[in-house]
This record gives C-alpha cells, structure tokens and sequence, in this order.
C-alpha cells in the first residue's frame, strides 16, 4: 500500500471511530431513569417511556434503512447526530412527562438512522478505496471506541452530577450529541457509482439468479473452493432523484423492497443476516451480570468493577477483529463452543460464590474474567460474522439489508429477555445464564453452514475514479 493510500485509510479510521465514540458519549444513560423518578414518574411510568423509545427504534428501523439506499447517508448520520441533541435538549429544558416521552421519540429514530447506515457508508468508501479487507479491523476499531465512550460516559455523569445535578449532565449530554453532529459533516460522502436507471432494473429475478449461482451451505469457509470476486454496486447515485423514471417515494419503495428481498431470498445474505441477529442478539445477557454480582453477593461498590471486566472482554474481542477476520468457519465454530462452555462455567462458578462467602470474590473473579472471554469470543465472531455479511451484498440496497438485520438482532434480544424472565421463576439468574451457554452451543453448530464465505469486493479503476470526482 502507497504512502498516500495509508494516510488516506488511517483518516477515515480516525473520523469514524471519533463519530462512533462520540454517539455512545452520553452521560444521561447512567442517570435517566432516576431523572425520571426524581420528577415524580413510578416504575409503570418509567417502563411506558423506554418501551416507547423502543418501539420508535423498533418501527424504524427498516424503513430507515431504505431511506439510507436512497439519500446522503453522511446527511442521514449528520441527522441522527442533529435528533440526539434535540431529545436531550428537550430532557434538560422541558422535563416532564411530555418532554421525556418527545425525547425518546427522536433517540429512537436518530438510533434507527444510524443502525446500518454507518457501516453501509463505511463498507462502500472502503470497497472504493480498494481496502475492503479493513472492515472487520475498522468496524472493530468503532466498536470499541463505542463501548469505551459509554463507560466513559457512565463514570462522569457522578461527577457532572456532584458539581451541577441533572441539569449540567442533561447539557454535558446535549453538548456532546453536538460534537457527534459535528464530526459526522467529516465523514465521507457515499460514493456514486449506480445511476437510478440501474437502480430499476435490479428486479427480483436477478436475486433469484444470484441465488442459484451459490455455493452449497456446506461450502462455507471450507477453503475448497476459492471465493467468487464481487463487483459491487455500493450506491445509487442521489444527484437526480428521478432520473430512470424514478421519483423519489418510487425509489424509495423499490430501494426498500430490493434491500428486504435481498436479505430474505438470497442464500448467502440470509443466512448471514441470521448468524449476525444470534450473534449480536444473544449479547443481550449483557444486561444482566450486575444481577448474576449482585446474587453472588459481591458488595453493590464491587458490582461495577465485575461488570467492567466483561467490557474489557468486548473491548479485546473488536480490537482483535482485524486479526481474525480470515477465519474459517468451522474455527469459529470451535471457539463459539469454547466460549459456550466459559459462558456456562463462569455463570454458574459466580452463582457458587453465594453458598461460599468466605470465598465470594475469588469465585466471583473467576466466574467473571470466564464470562469476560466468552463475551469478547461471542462479539469479535460478530464483527467477522459482519464483515462476510457485508462482502455478500450485491444489491444496491446495503444499509437496507444491514437494517433487517438489526430488527432481527432486536428479534432474538426480545427473545433473550423473555427466556430469561420465564425462567428466572424456578431458577437463580446463574443458572438461567448457564443456560444460555447451550443457546451459544446452538449457534456455533449453525456457524460452518450460515458463516457466509469470504469474499471480497473490488472496484474497478474507473469506476474508482469517477467515486473520487463524484464525492461531495
């Protein structure tokens, strides 16, 4: 690689990690729920308004996906950025219940926005600059630039609190959601290199050809046969919304109805987008390890520092990512085992901790730095899982397709915290946890057959030219 090309791919690093840590930099998260009670809303209050931040996201998620296929991306992210300031604005001026609910509305879209329209974004400036073999080494980079940034963000809403109350945490928040805008201008115009005419004639014929010109399931990360080489239409042009005969609602429907066809009648993308949903989907058990502390009664001062060395985990597993990309996917089958058995060990060897108080915080260490490794296991095989998915789109639609798997990976959180509940009645939260480490079994046996294969999309010379002209 050029000095020039190195330079260039270690700015778009630097621009898209500080965008994705600044949008997790919000020191309202650790504090929101008690600026609710502290206005005088109950528990069944409280719940009304996350659900209601959740169905937002929920309802659009796709749809935004679409809209993403169809205008600026950087434009859509600079508006996710522009929604988040305007939620929290509205916290710090205007709380009550009208105003919480208003701002859950606006996170929930500027969250829908920015799901699958970044890594869309991302995926095609790389493929231009020839460099798509970076994407699971920079999706992981922003990855943990994310969780970073909201541990952060969690550890200075005390201060920020101590010093000014609800009110500066509520423009500390405000503030940053303006630097994440702000650093999203800097982000890198999509580029253009599909006119609205081509656009109409990707019709559901061609996918089903695509589909039939597959490999076997079975022939996933094998390494017998060598990938097929994509040329890949990263995006339509947005200069002129009707050329090809399209207006824009018309473009927007067929961009919507490609992206989603795509994702569910193409082999290799489906299955993708599945393995992606569980992978990211069962990370839900996240949520509920200051519970699995709380019940090995570690001290409640104790309890973060647990749960801060599963982050840590997370954290090595994105930073890993570009280092394991290229595994096959019966390895990553192997090490979804591993990671199933350390999830089921440690859960269980932290909930012994509470028959053993003598012994509470080595058993609890144990279980936890377990849990920790199975975590960054399970979320590095995500990023990778990623990656193969985003080298299987062939569609113009990418953020679309990215978008129906961030509804199914909402899917099969739902479903964790429904297991969880149901069997939280008969059991300790330990062992309903080690139970999920079967559901990692399961997923790791589907692994060698929905792990896409690795293949790599290349832009023509030309065609990479005319992106760089065509970038605003």
């Amino acid at each position: 690689m050029s000095s020039g090309r190195r330079a260039g791919l270690r700015g778009l690093i630097l621009r898209a990690t500080l965008f994705a840590a600044t949008g997790d930099l919000i020191p309202y998260y650790a504090l929101y729920a008690l600026l609710f009670a502290d206005h005088g809303f109950g528990p069944g209050q409280i719940s009304l308004l996350l659900a209601l931040w959740s169905v937002t996201a929920f309802v659009c998620e796709i749809p935004s996906g679409a809209w993403a296929d169809t205008v600026s991306r950087r434009g859509l992210l600079i508006l996710n950025g522009s929604l988040m300031a305007a939620g929290f604005l509205l916290w710090t001026v205007a709380p009550s219940y009208l105003g919480f609910a208003l701002g859950f509305v606006l996170w929930g879209v500027a969250g829908a926005l920015r799901s699958g329209t970044f890594e869309a974004l991302l995926y095609d400036e790389l493929t231009v600059r020839g460099e798509s073999r970076a994407y699971a080494r920079v999706i992981g980079y922003t990855r943990s630039a994310s969780e970073f940034s909201a541990v952060l963000a969690i550890l200075a809403a005390t201060p920020l609190y101590l010093w000014g109350g609800y009110e500066l945490v509520g423009w500390a928040s405000v503030g940053c959601a303006i630097v994440h805008t702000v650093l999203a201008r800097g982000l890198p115009a999509a580029p253009r290199s599909v006119s609205a005419a081509d656009v109409a004639d990707l019709e559901e014929a061609d996918l089903e050809e695509a589909d039939l010109d597959e490999p076997e399931p079975g022939d996933s990360g094998s390494g017998t046969t060598g990938p097929a080489v994509l040329t890949p239409s990263p995006r339509p042009a947005t200069a002129d919304p009707t050329a090809g005969g399209y207006g824009s609602i018309r473009r927007y429907l067929h961009m919507l109805r490609t992206g989603v066809t795509e994702a569910v009648r193409v082999r290799r993308v489906r299955f993708g987008v599945g393995l992606l949903a569980l992978l990211y989907g069962i990370t839900a058990f996240d949520e509920l390890f200051g519970l699995l502390a709380g019940e090995a009664g570690a001290a409640t001062s104790v309890v973060p520092v647990l749960v801060g060395v599963t982050v840590v985990g997370s954290l090595l597993g994105s930073l890993l990512a570009g280092r394991t990309e290229a595994m096959r996917a019966r390895t990553m089958a192997r090490a979804l085992c591993a990671a199933a058995v350390l999830f089921g060990a440690g859960a269980l060897l932290a909930g012994a901790a509470g028959r053993w108080p003598g012994a509470v915080y080595v058993l609890t260490g144990l279980g936890f730095v377990a849990l920790a490794v199975s975590y960054g296991i399970v979320y590095n095989a995500g990023i990778v899982a990623e990656a193969r998915l985003q080298d299987s789109i062939t569609g113009p639609a990418r953020a679309t397709v990215m978008s129906v798997a961030g509804l199914s990976e909402e899917l099969v959180s739902l479903a964790v915290f429904g297991f969880v509940g149901l069997m939280a009645i008969w059991l300790p939260i330990s062992s309903t946890l080690a139970l999920l480490g079967i559901a990692l079994a399961a997923i790791a046996v589907l692994t060698p057959v929905w792990l896409p294969t690795r293949v790599h999309a290349t832009v023509p010379e030309a065609d990479r030219r005319s992106a760089k002209t065509d970038r605003a």
